[in-house]
């Protein structure tokens, strides 16, 4: 059955705990370093003030010499459309491909998220005591959907067992017109 076949697979990986293990690891890690990053922030910030007065003051005399330049390229656009849908197109084409590799990257990051989450979890149950083995996969439930939605359908306001199991055993009950 498609169903139970997807919920066993469900079920029985591991794989999605391992990389949100992985994933929490990441950043106890990563917040450990913010103190000290915030005390270098602060200590850097006098400094970084005056470097960005300065550059405001820079991006003023530019903005002056590149009002002159847009009105320049405004007047100079070109009006063939037919080129510039190449060009969009040709974007388009290139953002797609951009897209793909971010999707591979992603891929590549759950993967290792997964990896290190799964050094965790293995390092969190610590050695096997007495040689006794540790688990090391999930346990599998195996359910019967046609069992479950079968085992009691409604037939003239009574319930019926209907389950494979009841009619082999002759459990399965009649209902008021069959009595």
């Amino acid at each position: 059955m498609p169903i139970t076949d997807d919920i066993k697979k469900t079920l029985s990986d591991p794989t999605p705990l391992y990389a949100l293990a992985g994933a929490g690891d990441l950043a106890y890690e990563k917040l450990r370093e913010v103190p000290g990053k915030v005390e270098e922030l602060t200590a850097d910030r006098k400094a970084a003030q005056e470097k960005a007065a300065a550059r405001f003051q820079e991006a003023q005399a530019a903005l002056a010499g590149a009002q002159a330049k847009v009105t320049e390229t405004v007047s100079t656009l070109p009006t063939d459309l037919k080129g510039l849908q190449e060009k969009a197109q040709t974007f388009a084409l290139q953002q797609v491909g951009r897209a793909a590799e971010l999707a591979v990257k992603a891929m590549e990051a759950y993967e290792e998220l997964a990896v290190r989450g799964k050094a965790v979890v293995e390092k969190g149950r610590g050695p096997a005591e007495d040689g006794a083995a540790q688990p090391t996969a999930v346990t599998e439930v195996v359910v019967d959907a046609e069992a479950v939605f079968a085992a009691e359908e409604p037939v003239d306001g009574e319930l019926v067992d209907e389950t494979p199991a009841a009619k082999k055993n002759g459990r399965a009950r009649k209902t008021g017109s069959e009595k």
